[in-house]
């Protein structure tokens, strides 16, 4: 049972077979909205009482403003003034600057978190503090929880850098235009309520509309809904360490001599340093050799978006933009395409773009020996980091973790992960400076890079080798309080997290 409700545990990839109906919201009327299609109220409280807030409910947000956003607290913090207790938050993802929902959930605002916590509410998380489980899922998990029914949205709150009094609403342009609003599609669609925020009133009709005004009940007109400068937030610059340049170059090595670098193909990568760098190389290895992709997936980048405009992709296929050379590319160029998890990573669907992609690149803070990687926690056991769409994209043709062999000498390969998120049966390749590790899994693979100047060796030797400079990294200690859970794209439970100390 998690925070009341009965739950499977995971049974191995692609074990799990669901049954049953998607979720539906209540059915609506014309007759119940303006003739006008003005929706507008006064100010977020007025919006939150016409939607019949309570005690209890499920208020959802989402993080494409990321560290930027000014919506999500805002909103929780109107709910503090109209008095409710024991909400529970449902964001896509929260930042640092949320912080302050910790002093909401002392005051019994909220009861408990369920979606990535990145920074301080992770840390509070494996603290023991809050009151509830926390349950972090992919941004795939996240629809498909929705759209099954695991979770019922009460009220939505879609902060939109450009909407109409209707409630259409766009992300790609506005002063405070971050790109896509995929992560808050579900939201729009299956919540009993569904608020837009705005700081961008544009005349009927904004266009494009990403979200649809038909599943919107109230428009409020803000000042401001964040900064979109912060959506810069993490790591996404690129590394100009000797080290991570190396694996970085690596992973781009091991695309050519694999073969899948190749006419037509595609791939993703983060926006992380390692992953921004593999680009350059990439990149460069593409002009010399006359190749050209069909596609990239985003999260989009400055070094994606040059991609396109060099030629060397036919589209790029965006989830959220992590820079504004992201934002004003999708706001300008049709071949930069706005998608949503809904049709990138929901894994209860007749298909995702996921499995799609020819190769991913992604990091981890900790591999084991057995290939399974941890994304979440760190090695004392903190939980620091969501998921994002992390789980979705190891459906890949080639799935690649890049990282350091350590970090401040505790070495990433371990004997056993903290807290597992990636099984190692998804897992195909790991990439470090000392080496590169192939999955025996993926015989395919052992056969096409045999022969190639790569430094091809066992997990176990890059283990051995690491473990010879920094010594054997010490275990976490662990309380014997559960404080949250993992779970896999197919809503079964993948891992527990304890509380520290």
């Amino acid at each position: 049972m998690v925070n009341g409700k009965p739950q499977i545990p995971f049974l191995g990839a692609g074990k799990f077979q669901p049954r049953g109906r998607k979720a539906g919201p209540p059915i609506r009327s014309n007759k119940d909205y303006p003739d006008n299609g003005d929706k507008r109220v006064p100010d977020l409280e007025t919006a939150l009482r016409k939607c019949g807030l309570r005690d209890g409910m499920v208020i959802s947000s989402h993080h494409h403003l990321r560290d930027g956003d000014k919506v999500a607290l805002m909103v929780l913090e109107a709910a503090a003034k109209i008095g409710v207790k024991d909400l529970m938050w449902f964001p896509s993802a929260s930042f640092p600057s949320q912080k302050g929902a910790i002093e909401l959930m002392e005051k019994g605002v909220i009861h408990h978190i369920e979606g990535s916590m990145n920074g301080p509410l992770g840390d509070y998380c494996t603290q023991g503090k809050m009151r509830g489980m926390g349950v972090l899922r992919s941004h795939g998990g996240r629809y498909q929880a929705i759209q099954d029914g695991e979770i019922h949205i009460d009220i939505a709150v879609i902060a939109a850098p450009t909407a109409d009094s209707f409630g259409n609403a766009d992300g790609s342009h506005g002063k405070s235009a971050c790109g896509s609003l995929g992560f808050a599609f579900a939201d729009s669609t299956y919540a009993d309520n569904v608020i837009v925020v705005t700081d961008n009133l544009v005349p009927f009709p904004c266009v494009p509309w990403q979200i649809q005004g038909n599943n919107v009940d109230h428009v409020v007109e803000i000042e401001s809904i964040g900064d979109p400068a912060k959506i810069v937030s993490g790591t996404t610059q690129i590394t100009r360490s000797p080290d991570r340049l190396r694996i970085a170059e690596l992973v781009a090595q091991f695309l050519r001599a694999a073969g899948i670098m190749k006419n037509g193909f595609s791939f993703q990568a983060g926006a992380g340093g390692i992953a921004l760098a593999f680009v350059q190389y990439l990149k460069q290895m593409m002009k010399d050799e006359g190749v050209k992709a069909r596609f990239v997936r985003g999260g989009s980048t400055k070094v994606l978006v040059e991609l396109l405009q060099e030629g060397l992709t036919d589209y790029i296929l965006d989830g959220q933009t992590f820079d504004l050379d992201g934002v004003r590319s999708m706001a300008n160029d049709p071949r930069h395409v706005a998608t949503s998890p809904f049709t990138s990573y929901n894994y209860h669907g007749k298909g995702n773009f996921a499995s799609l992609v020819d190769a991913v690149i992604l990091g981890a803070t900790e591999v084991d020996i057995h290939f399974n990687a941890n994304v979440v926690t760190h090695s004392d056991g903190r939980l620091l980091h969501g998921i994002g769409g992390w789980q979705n994209c190891l459906f890949s043709g080639c799935t690649i973790l890049a990282v350091p062999s350590f970090r401040d000498r505790i070495p990433v390969i371990v004997d056993q992960v903290t807290t597992l998120t990636g099984p190692g049966e998804m897992i195909d390749v790991i990439v470090t400076e000392l080496g590169i590790a192939i999955n025996p899994k993926r015989q395919d693979l052992i056969d096409a890079v045999k022969g190639s100047k790569l430094p091809i060796r066992p997990l176990q030797d890059i283990k051995a080798e690491v473990e010879g400079i920094c010594g054997r990294p010490a275990k976490p200690k662990l309380g014997d309080r559960p404080c949250a859970v993992v779970k896999w794209v197919d809503g079964t439970i993948l891992d527990t997290i304890w509380q520290v100390g």
